[in-house]
């Protein structure tokens, strides 16, 4: 039953003793350590590239998170999908980002430029998402899904890519930890947000808010840096 899915956390027990009794981290409980953690929380507040990369990582999330939760309740109204073939849709989303993200990222951009690929990645997801309510069969939902998932996976990877370009390296591994935690923010967020679109709107209206959304963030991706736009 549907209680059996928690208990693959399970796998986390086995895994932690693997790291404990394998993994070999040099301590940072440094001095210096905490210096430089200091120093990122500087860097942060004063770069506005960063923080527009942190929101659209949390916008990103809540974008793909409402496809995670809204997509099988519109597929169980429209063509009465079960769980086997909701899992199927969502997994085929999650392999077509796994791909995009390990082969044809890094190609776009350095043929668009880093920009250009994120606000591409958006612009996909915000055209794919804004189709959901229009598709009944899954010889068209099918490559939906997929173009999502390209979408998404042309865009993750670029999004840390401009991060790392931009942290020093003594402070980048904080800087990408809070990316994180934005990406979690992001999944928090997309409920609260679109929840009750759905419950006073309707379930429509949850994914063309979405796409709304990713739309913002592929026009905000598409602006320059202040340096740059001070010196143009």
């Amino acid at each position: 039953n549907w209680q059996g899915a928690f208990y693959l956390y399970g796998l986390g027990l086995p895994l932690a003793l693997v790291a404990a009794t394998r993994l070999r981290v040099p301590s940072t409980k440094s001095d210096a350590g905490i210096k430089a953690d200091r120093t990122s929380l500087s860097i942060i507040w004063k770069s506005a590239t960063i923080l527009k990369t942190y929101l659209l990582v949390a916008a990103a999330a809540t974008v793909v998170y409402a496809v995670v939760i809204y997509t099988p309740l519109y597929l169980k109204e429209t063509i009465g999908a079960g769980p086997e073939l909701n899992g199927v849709v969502l997994a085929i989303r999650a392999v077509g980002a796994a791909v995009t993200s390990a082969f044809f990222a890094s190609h776009l951009a350095q043929r668009f430029g880093k920009r250009g690929a994120i606000a591409f990645g958006f612009s996909l997801m915000a055209l794919t998402i804004f189709t959901i309510p229009f598709l009944s069969h899954l010889v068209w939902i099918i490559p939906t899904a997929i173009l999502f998932g390209v979408g998404f996976g042309v865009l993750t990877p670029n999004l840390y890519d401009c991060l790392a370009e931009v942290s020093p390296p003594e402070t980048r591994t904080t800087i990408l930890a809070i990316a994180t935690g934005f990406n979690s923010l992001g999944q928090f967020i997309c409920p609260i947000l679109l929840g009750p679109v759905w419950k006073y709107i309707g379930l429509p209206y949850v994914f063309y808010g979405a796409a709304v959304l990713a739309a913002i963030a592929c026009s905000i991706s598409l602006t320059k840096p202040q340096k740059q736009q001070q010196q143009a």
